[in-house]
């Protein structure tokens, strides 16, 4: 049963009526009273202070669970569950590139208000609004509505929320899950806590004024906002390097030792800042240094390593869990198409990370107990190896024209090809930017992940598994496109697992429509390729071929669901047999192409068909 706190309400809508807006750059300050009218109509009050009109109470303490009812029911959300993933009161969360304020409440207290027409005094420019939302209802339905963007220049526009259900929503998607929820009848571990980042377009170059929240959408589900705040478009920025995290592995542990991963700058620039990731953790983990140099030879820098601050200058962070951390700013110039070092030291105890898997490229690992070495110059103190990327998912420098991503999975990730050599398709693409002056300099980022699919999930999204195969394409668009620095295009090559192990080319062509469409949204150009043959090995029947084709006949038709298409089926494929790779491109195992294919795919692509208003 859905219960309403209308006194509570009323009493806010007193309140606030006599209150002055109130504004805060690019996080939301101010909700209003409930609206009345047509959804979209215009709300009769001014925005006012969002902590003023929270209308709900969903965090309790362990010891009194009464203090907070959350679904109507009596259930609510574990603050030491909070505590413990790294959610305390006041925290400022970066979720998709966003930032947002935790609510600085305590237990017991008003934390969130049920949309129901409210109007957010909002400011700033961005490409999308990110809310910290969940739904709650009897039978488990997402929360969703319409609500309005209010411009400083008097426009509207209109935009689709949803809040997937507190427990029983998706783990692939969410931000944060807790193991337990708090009850009239105890803690239970049945169905976990989850909460949820979701964030909606807005029209390109107009500054927020304010935000009407959806109205009440029906008995079936309240839609409950934590946060909201506008997120940046990141202009003057270029992303020069990057990686999915594809997975949550078991690791060493590792205690108070140094992590010094090498990456490949694509594009350069004078000053430098990384992004670090605890995507898909429990609990949150604290970087006690970073820094960045160039590689010498194996561990060791070419020169001093320059240090990385955080937060305005501290030298290290605390990450939540499922929140990012991007470091400050520093002035280290990057030289393009160059070796990276990226030094990260954890000072406590690592039992799990999130990773990128297939990294193909060894980096390297200090001793337990050696501290900080994150200043060290030449590489003695780094006696192991990796082979994946743990936390570390962006590497961006200043100025430059944005960047193209390669949405894509083991073919765009470079399996098969040679390690530590950067041979995958998208770093040819990347030094071919950088070797042209006829167009914009963009930076490559690859989001390959082995394994991955546009339907469904391979890694669930949720726990320590040994399964790195990723999220799905739809669910970590957000996360791996949309959120990148200056994103100009997205490259989507993918659909070989998907029709591989069993899903139809409908549901295929379902989800590459998607795809395109919320990428068209943000306003990036969409480009697609066909899937390439694999005839030969061991799964690749003649039905998995037939909807393979049937998917390549869509990409190739397109219809203007792309802006660009980019045939790699006709340019892998054996002329004499075309549902096979071309031996001389084949890595060997038939399905993925080796250095020679790879190359060969970097090169076929029209450097114009990846920027906006040339292809």
């Amino acid at each position: 049963m859905r219960v309403r706190r209308w006194g509570t309400a009323l009493a806010l809508l007193l309140t606030a009526t006599a209150l002055p807006a109130v504004t805060a750059t690019g996080t939301a300050t101010a909700l209003g009273a409930p609206a009345t009218g047509a959804p979209g109509a215009p709300h009769p009050q001014r925005p006012s202070p969002l902590a003023r009109l929270f209308d709900n109470k969903a965090i309790s303490d362990n010891a009194g669970p009464g203090a907070a009812d959350f679904d109507g029911a009596g259930h609510s959300l574990s603050a030491q569950d909070l505590a413990a993933a790294g959610w305390l009161p006041g925290s400022r969360l970066t979720l998709d590139g966003a930032r947002l304020g935790w609510p600085r409440t305590a237990p017991g207290a008003a934390d969130n208000v049920v949309a129901d027409g409210q109007a957010v005094a909002l400011h700033g420019r961005g490409g999308a609004l990110t809310f910290l939302v969940a739904g709650t209802g009897t039978d488990g339905v997402p929360a969703a509505g319409t609500g309005t963007v209010r411009y400083r220049d008097g426009s509207r526009s209109a935009y689709e929320l949803t809040a997937p259900d507190w427990r029983s929503g998706p783990l692939s998607t969410k931000a944060v899950a807790l193991p337990h929820v708090n009850g009239p009848d105890g803690q239970s571990a049945q169905d976990p806590a989850r909460l949820y980042a979701v964030s909606v377009p807005l029209r390109a170059g107009r500054e927020v004024a304010s935000v009407v929240l959806p109205r009440d959408p029906g008995p079936a589900a309240d839609l409950h906002v934590f946060a909201v705040a506008v997120k940046p478009n990141s202009p003057g920025r270029t992303g020069s390097w990057s990686a999915s995290t594809a997975g949550y592995r078991a690791v060493g542990p590792w205690t108070d030792r140094t992590l010094r991963l090498v990456v490949h700058a694509g594009a350069g620039g004078p000053r430098a800042r990384i992004r670090l990731a605890n995507t898909f953790a429990a609990a949150p983990v604290d970087i006690g240094a970073a820094s960045v140099s160039v590689q010498g030879a194996g561990a060791a820098a070419e020169a001093a390593p320059v240090p990385v601050t955080f937060d305005g200058g501290h030298g290290g962070t605390r990450i939540p869990a499922g929140a990012e951390a991007v470091s400050d700013p520093v002035g280290f110039r990057v030289p393009a198409d160059t070796s990276l070092l990226v030094s990260i030291h954890l000072p406590g105890t690592v039992t799990a990370a999130p990773v990128h898997q297939e990294a193909g490229q060894v980096s390297y690992l200090s001793a337990t107990g050696s501290g900080d070495r994150t200043g060290d110059t030449g590489g003695a103190a780094y006696p192991e190896t990796l082979t994946v990327w743990p936390f570390l998912t962006g590497v961006d420098v200043d100025g430059g024209p944005g960047s193209v991503v390669a949405l894509g999975d083991s073919i765009t990730d470079g399996v098969k090809s040679t390690g530590g050599a950067n041979r995958r398709w998208p770093d040819v693409l990347a030094r071919r930017f950088q070797a042209q002056s006829a167009l914009p300099r963009y930076g490559v980022l690859n989001h390959g992940i082995s394994a991955n699919r546009i339907v469904t999930d391979r890694y669930q999204g949720d726990g320590v598994s040994t399964d790195t195969g990723g999220v799905s394409a739809q669910h970590r668009l957000e996360r791996d496109v949309l959120a990148q620095p200056a994103a100009r295009t997205v490259v989507v090559f993918e659909g070989i697992n998907d029709v591989r192990w069993g899903t139809s080319a409908d549901e295929v062509i379902t989800g590459l429509r998607a795809l395109a469409r919320r990428a068209h949204e943000r306003g990036l150009r969409v480009v697609a390729a066909t899937v390439a043959p694999c005839e030969g090995y061991k799964d690749c029947t003649a039905d998995v071929e037939a909807r393979r084709r049937s998917v390549n006949a869509f990409v190739r038709a397109h219809g203007g669901v792309f802006d660009a298409t980019l045939d790699f089926d006709a340019v892998l494929r054996d002329p004499q047999r075309p549902q096979r790779l071309l031996p001389a491109y084949d890595s060997g195992d038939h399905l993925h192409p080796g250095d020679a294919g790879l190359k060969a795919l970097g090169d076929s692509v029209d450097l114009r068909a990846l920027v906006p208003g040339q292809g």
